[in-house]
């Protein structure tokens, strides 16, 4: 044993082999869990710590990086330069994940440290912009949103642009995002400017706070069912992020009036808000919201709120800057608030505005926003049950620089109100639609000697079971220059009040959409082939009883058409045949969805028409074998094939 507590390294020590002649008496020392190897003449190696205290070998634990306190990671960590070292420690373990995504910008060494600190290497390559530019964006819904990814998000993108987005909808049910995952991304992203926050109860104030004071680019926010936000995160976003221009609001019942003051008074780039459903806001926030000097909003979306009549005269008074306005669902506001809204003279530069499911909208409010708003070009009144033709007209006179007019779901229009708005729009009105307006019935009127209305290039008719062959006759005389033309589901036209429409037609017709139309024929696409052949692009003939001879109509007469759907309808093998024979066909779009006769047979004249062809929709054509489905996914490599 003296040989060995005597022994300095030489290699004189045990020449040749071990010293034991039994290997098994090694055992009897060390222990058989201690590797130990002696090669021949070479110096002994022992793998294991020991410490020699007398005549013995004192074993004790091994040393490593983990046995350091948190103190001390981060105090390595913080001197890791911003790149692929700090993602390799990220991936070494959760805990050394969660210390790296914990380090602001401040808190990271960007400079060589002298002294008795660790010196970073002499290649290191210095970032003074941590987190970059922000170009990055990233999407977690429902169980990828974690702690843990938003803390690899924080690591991992530093070095690659920086995050500019982020958006996490849902959360996982067993793992919610928290408070601590947005504080990751405020001390890593600095640069992000988006952020969107959508159905996350767990997250509260301490978090968006974090972004807030983290986050001084920050320039859009969206939070969507986020009940523990609360006003005072709300304002720290106002005193921190000065560039915030969009803000969006929903079903966030503690955020209210406060918060939106402040908002309000210091965030002077804001230029878009949303609301929809906060109980708490009420018509202060509103005011003092649109009042502030230092907010000039050009567009307001205010839906599903408490607020009067004095939110809406605060609009119409300070809303100088407002370009789009969507009032929606709100109850308490009656006829008064949009008279007062429309006298308020306030609106001078509002362009778009959307009414739906108010029922102060009347023939007397309507007429004093028509008014008082001589720059209005897009009008979308939807669910207003006491508008009626009287009121309509009145805004159809006043409002002269209308360009588009929606109307949906309001049943007390009648063809009077319809063709009023026609006749006295002026000479800018472009796009008019009815949708699921019942009010419409068919009767025979004669209107008087009128100038044809030659600016409307668009009119959808959509769900209007009384709009039928009558109607249809007075629009083709009066608007001669229609190009785009819908009519959805309308059973009481037919090819006898079709055909004289299209034969009116002057401007020549681009896109045509009869889907629902039961009654519509071939007739009717012979028509169009021979009349507007050379202008038609798209053709929607979903449901309409047509057959192969329009196709072959098609074929000889459309070198433009692009989009074509001829679904539900009596095509055959021999149609199709035709429509690809056609030397200038240019198809884009094909869809033959619900073709019960188009079968196997159709394989190679489909695959002619694919070397155009982007998108083919043959769900529900059962003659087509899943072999020939096969082969055309095969070799229609660049379609889209819906099957």
């Amino acid at each position: 044993m003296s040989k060995v507590i005597g022994f300095s390294g030489g290699d004189d020590f045990c020449p040749g082999g071990s010293i034991y002649t039994n290997p098994k008496e090694s055992s009897l020392l060390f222990g058989n869990h201690v590797d130990i190897y002696f090669p021949p003449r070479k110096r002994s190696r022992i793998t294991a710590p020991f410490v020699i205290s007398g005549e013995w070998f004192e074993q004790k634990p091994k040393t490593s990086i983990e046995n350091l306190p948190d103190e001390c990671l981060f105090e390595i960590f913080r001197r890791l330069p911003v790149g692929q070292e700090r993602s390799a420690c990220a991936c070494v373990s959760k805990r050394w994940l969660m210390l790296l995504s914990s380090i602001s910008k401040d808190e990271i060494c960007s400079h060589k440290i002298t002294g008795d600190e660790i010196k970073l290497s002499e290649n290191e390559v210095e970032d003074p912009e941590f987190g970059g530019d922000g170009h990055l964006s990233r999407s977690l819904v429902g169980k990828k949103a974690t702690d843990i990814r938003l803390a690899a998000i924080s690591v991992g993108t530093a070095s690659r642009g920086g995050l500019g987005k982020l958006s996490i909808h849902g959360s996982n049910s067993d793992r919610a995002v928290t408070d601590l995952g947005l504080k990751a991304v405020a001390h890593g992203c600095p640069s992000l400017k988006g952020l969107s926050l959508w159905d996350i109860a767990t997250i509260g104030d301490e978090g968006l706070i974090e972004i807030a004071s983290g986050c001084h680019q920050l320039e859009k926010l969206d939070l969507c069912k986020c009940p523990a936000i609360s006003d005072k995160a709300l304002i720290a976003v106002a005193k921190n992020c000065p560039n915030l221009t969009e803000l969006s609001i929903e079903s966030c019942p503690k955020i209210g009036n406060e918060g939106l003051q402040a908002i309000g008074q210091l965030c002077s780039n804001l230029r878009s808000i949303s609301i929809k459903d906060c109980i708490s806001v009420g018509d202060q926030g509103i005011a003092s919201l649109l009042s502030s000097r230092s907010c000039d909003l050009t567009k307001v979306k205010l839906q599903a709120l408490t607020i009067s009549d004095l939110a809406l005269a605060v609009i119409g008074h300070y809303g100088k800057a407002i370009t789009d306005l969507v009032l929606i669902s709100l109850s308490n506001v009656s006829e008064r608030g949009f008279w007062v809204m429309g006298n308020g003279h306030g609106l001078q530069k509002l362009k778009s505005l959307t009414i739906a499911s108010c029922q102060g909208v009347t023939d007397t409010g309507l007429e004093a926003v028509g008014k008082g708003c001589p720059n209005l070009k897009h009008t979308h009144l939807r669910k207003c049950a006491f508008l009626s033709d009287n009121g309509l007209l009145s805004f159809a006179k006043s409002a002269l620089s209308l360009e588009s007019l929606q109307l949906e779901e309001c049943h007390r229009i009648t063809q009077f109100g319809f063709f009023g708005v026609i006749i006295n729009c002026g000479a800018k009105l472009k796009a008019l639609a009815l949708i699921s307006c019942f009010g419409i019935k068919d009767l025979n009127m004669r209107l008087p000697q009128v100038s044809p209305c030659k600016s409307l290039q668009s009119l959808t008719i959509r769900n209007c079971p009384g709009f039928g062959n009558a109607t249809l006759a007075v629009v083709g005389k009066l608007c001669p220059q229609l190009q785009h033309v819908e009519l959805s589901g309308l059973e009481g036209v037919t090819d006898a009040g079709f055909i004289p429409f299209v034969e009116c037609s002057e401007a020549g017709l681009v896109k045509v959409n009869v889907n629902g139309c039961v009654n519509v024929t071939d007739k009717v696409v012979l028509s169009l082939a021979n009349l507007h052949g050379w202008t038609l692009e798209m053709l929607n003939l979903d449901g309409c009883k047509i057959s192969d001879a329009s196709l072959i109509a098609i074929a000889g007469n459309c070198p433009l058409l692009s989009d074509l759907d001829v679904s539900k309808c009596e095509i055959t093998d021999a149609g199709i045949a035709a429509l690809a024979s056609g030397d200038q066909l240019n198809l884009q779009i094909l869809s033959l969805s619900g073709c019960s006769l188009v079968s196997d047979k159709s394989l190679s004249a489909l695959r002619n028409l694919g070397q155009t062809l982007l998108g083919l929709n043959i769900q529900n054509c059962n003659a087509i074998s899943s072999r020939s489905v096969d082969m055309l996914v095969e070799l229609l490599w660049r379609c889209d094939i819906l099957f």
